[in-house]
């Protein structure tokens, strides 16, 4: 070995770009709001009732929170009952939904996703991050090699220095 020689990272002049998607995960704490609670008897929705109830609810509790309405019964809910939570939550929530946290997350990255320039990949090797500390779901990955294959020349999933291939483009013949 050459001590002479400097250390040269080989990794950073790769050209590998590391896309990580937890840098996409919903931003602020996600919160359910149990319609169960304003049913009479667990079963039926009462208009007036509920809307009493709704008025008095403290609706600052959900301020920067991610606000995900649904129902724990099996009562038949009117779609305006959603419309009429969304009305008094909007105000302080960041996002509402209707569903559970999978749906929501899913959600959240279809739009996140949706936003992103890929022509900037154009012809660019390409790392999916492996490795997050939050629960990115697959399909996350799916729709990310999805919108990136028509652009990039390879897909990895994994980190920079172990990656396990996903796709390459094939060189065009002369």
């Amino acid at each position: 070995m050459n001590i002479d020689k400097p250390l040269v990272n080989r990794i950073a002049n790769s050209g590998l770009i590391t896309i990580n998607l937890e840098d996409y995960f919903p931003k602020g704490e996600i919160i359910a709001f149990d319609l169960k609670d304003y049913l009479f008897m667990e079963l039926v929705l009462k208009e007036k009732d509920f809307r009493a109830a709704l008025k008095e609810h403290d609706w600052s509790q959900y301020q920067d929170k991610n606000l995900l309405v649904h129902c724990s019964t099996d009562a038949i809910i009117p779609m305006w009952a959603y419309m009429l939570i969304a009305a008094y939550a909007e105000p302080f929530a960041l996002n509402i939904s209707q569903g559970n946290q999978e749906d929501f997350i899913k959600l959240s990255y279809q739009k996140a996703l949706g936003e992103i320039d890929f022509g900037q990949y154009q012809d660019k090797r390409i790392v999916i991050k492996g490795c997050s500390m939050k629960p990115v779901p697959p399909y996350a990955y799916a729709l990310l090699t999805q919108s990136l294959r028509p652009y990039a020349q390879s897909i990895m999933f994994g980190e920079p220095c172990s990656t396990v291939p996903v796709f390459k483009r094939p060189r065009t013949q002369k």
